[in-house]
Order: C-alpha cells, then structure tokens, then sequence
C-alpha cells in the first residue's frame, strides 16, 4: 500500500499521488513527515485488525456479493486511516515517531529532509533500530499478518540468481523487486509477486532463449512494434473465442528480475486501459480488473491469479 500523507486526514485510501507528497512533505519538514509515515505504519496495523473481525462474519449472505465485499474492504481502509491520523487509535505511531526520532541523525552534508526519505526508504538505517519493515509499508501485507520473506542477496541486488526451485525460494528471489515496483503501482507487492508466479509456474516455466538463459519475463509481456530492446520468440497458448491455440509470439526480454518489474509497473502506469488496476488493494479485485484490461486471453485468468494471491503457497512462501 502506497503511504498516504495524513495531514488530511479525509483524504482517500485510493489516491496514488499521496507517496509523492509525501516524499515533498519530507523535504520540506521532516518531522511532519516522519509524523505521517509513522501514522501509516499504526493504519495498515488497525487495518489487518478490521480485516480479521470482518472474516468472522458470514459472507453468503443476500446482500453479499464481490461488489459488497470490494466497498467494505475500501471502508475498512478508510476508517483505520481516520482512526490513526485523529489519534484514536493504538498508539504505534507515535511509538514508531519517537524510536525514529530519537535515533535519526542527518548525516555530514545531508539535507535533513534527504537522509530522513532515506530511512523512511528502509537504506541506512542506524544498527539499533529493530523496524525492520521500513522499506516500505506494503511489506505488512493486507492480506495476513505475516513479515516478508528474507531476500538473498542476489535478489537484493538485482543480479541474476539461479532459478527457483521451490514456491519459497522464487518468492526470496523476487521480492525486493515487487517491494520496488509496489511503490511505482501502489499495487501491494505480494500481488504483484502472485502475478509473477502465475505467469511463470512460481519461476519454473521462465520464457527462455534459444540458448536456455533466461529471458528474466516474469510477467509474460510481449514484445510489440515499440519494443526496442531484446526479444525471443517462444510457442505460446492463446486463447481465440474460449479456445486455446499454440502460436509463436514475440515475448521482451530483460538482464535481470530487477529490470522486469520495473518494465511491468512502468507498463501499468503509463497505459491507460491499467489505469483501474493502479492502486488496487484487494487481490481478486486486482485479478479481475486485469483480466477486464485484456491482460490476457485466458478466460480463466482472474480465478487462476486470484487463487494463488488468496491461497496458502504464497502465504507459506511469504512466512519463510
């Protein structure tokens, strides 16, 4: 979930534009935006909390139905964002405020306002803090109360790593990655992660070159008449009128994950048929605004990717 700054406190959970005035805010005052980082940390706690007592409550009901289930969620968001900004809530933002502030020192020829974005950033963060979390607070997923795996330093560097052998092993790999691409989409990255996996049989079924390196296309993007960087051709499914046919299509082919996620988010932010998709925080919705997109052909696209966001591979993936 992007960060939203909470100087409004009305302000909507689904305004994408609230990183970016955040990161000004920081700039401009540093304590007012450590102040509204921290309050995001309490918002996506009370959130899960919300969430969790919301499951308890029977879903099959008449007046239920994915729409009800959509709003509700938005509700939900809506309110542990008032709850958090008008101090109501349970008090980790200004815990969070204070560890942050008493441990934040500019460093030598630093704007204040630059080395604090850093931290905020999850970069340099002083030996004592134990916010581990800081990189970003998509990295508390929406979905369940779990941290992010730990990532080999392979993945945190976006170098090549070897393939992926297991569910977890392909999640460490790849994580950094959606954290970063998370940030540009406001898209939660164990979303994005679901997609990859999805796309590419959790990095087992990765679009290959002629010689068998990899193509690093986690996403199965193709390579149409704008595409200027590397390409290979591989035998794909397609599906005409429900029908699934083998053709050979031209998929992008990139140096590294790295490169593929940010590829991906810049496909989502600059087109505008994904403009519904920017910013959705409930998986199924995301699943099926891509599909209504014409991500793919599949007409069973939205069930398979909202399967794996929702089911217990990724989640034992992401608890490690």
């Amino acid at each position: 979930m992007s960060i939203k700054v909470q100087n409004t406190p009305n302000r909507a959970v689904f305004d994408v534009g609230a990183t970016q005035d955040l990161r000004e805010q920081l700039r401009k005052d540093p304590q007012a935006g450590l102040k509204a980082a921290a309050q995001q940390f309490e918002t996506l706690f009370l959130q899960m909390v919300l969430k969790s007592m919301r499951d308890t409550v029977p879903s099959d009901g008449l007046l239920q139905s994915d729409q009800t289930r959509f709003y509700n969620s938005l509700l939900d968001q809506q309110m542990a964002q008032n709850m958090a900004s008008s101090g109501n809530g349970v008090g980790f933002a200004r815990l969070i405020e204070q560890q942050l502030g008493r441990q934040y020192a500019p460093t030598d020829g630093a704007a204040a306002g630059d080395d604090l974005s850093a931290i905020l950033a999850g970069k340099d963060l002083p030996a004592a803090t134990n916010l581990q979390y800081l990189e970003v607070p998509s990295r508390l997923p929406t979905s369940a109360a779990y941290p992010a795996p730990a990532a080999s330093s392979a993945a945190a560097s976006g170098s090549k790593a070897t393939a992926a052998t297991t569910p977890k092993e392909f999640v460490s790999q790849v994580w950094p990655h959606a954290v970063e691409a998370s940030r540009a989409t406001g898209i939660p990255p164990q979303f994005l992660v679901a997609q990859s996996a999805l796309e590419s049989g959790w990095g087992k079924n990765e679009i290959r070159k002629a010689d068998g390196t990899s193509s690093y296309n986690l996403f199965g993007i193709k390579a149409g008449a704008g595409w200027t960087g590397d390409s290979v051709a591989v035998t794909t499914t397609e599906y005409v009128d429900g029908k699934p046919q083998q053709v050979v299509e031209n998929f992008r082919a990139y140096s590294s994950y790295a490169e593929a996620f940010r590829d991906y988010a810049g496909l989502l932010r600059n087109s505008s048929r994904y403009g519904g998709v920017i910013g959705t925080q409930d998986g199924t919705e995301f699943a099926r605004r891509l599909q209504a997109a014409g991500y793919a052909t599949d007409p069973k696209y939205a069930e398979k990717l909202a399967s794996i966001i929702n089911g217990p591979t990724l989640r034992q993936a992401l608890i490690g």
